[in-house]
Parts: structure tokens; sequence; C-alpha cells
């Protein structure tokens, strides 16, 4: 018995910048414009996006 033929894909949404939501531009992928992509750098730098895990402290002095 022969296996089943592939079911048909749907169409892939357009992707949204993920700063303002408008239709990506492959020249600034995965943002709409230079603008966007600057300001995702800036919450970068600034802090506003955090990665989570243990807090960093001092290291332990057990030697």
């Amino acid at each position: 018995m022969p296996p089943d033929p592939p079911k048909p894909r749907r169409p892939a949404a357009p992707a949204a910048c993920p700063i303002c939501g408008r239709p990506v531009v492959p020249q600034h992928r995965p943002f709409c414009s230079p603008r966007c992509r600057q300001v995702d750098l800036g919450r970068w730098l600034s802090g506003d996006y955090a990665i989570p895990g243990e807090p960093v402290g001092a290291p332990d002095e057990e030697d």
C-alpha cells in the first residue's frame, strides 16, 4: 500500500517586526526598518532585555 500523499501546506504568515508589528523588510530582517533595529539594540544595551538565571555574586573563597 503506497503512503498517503503529503498534505498541502498553508502559506506562512508574513513575519512581523518584533518592535512595531509592521511587515519585515528582508534587508532589515527580523525588523522592518533601521529605526526598529536601533530601538531593539538600545533595549539590549540599557538592560531592558534580560536572560533569566542565577544572580551573579562574588566568587566563594573556599581555598
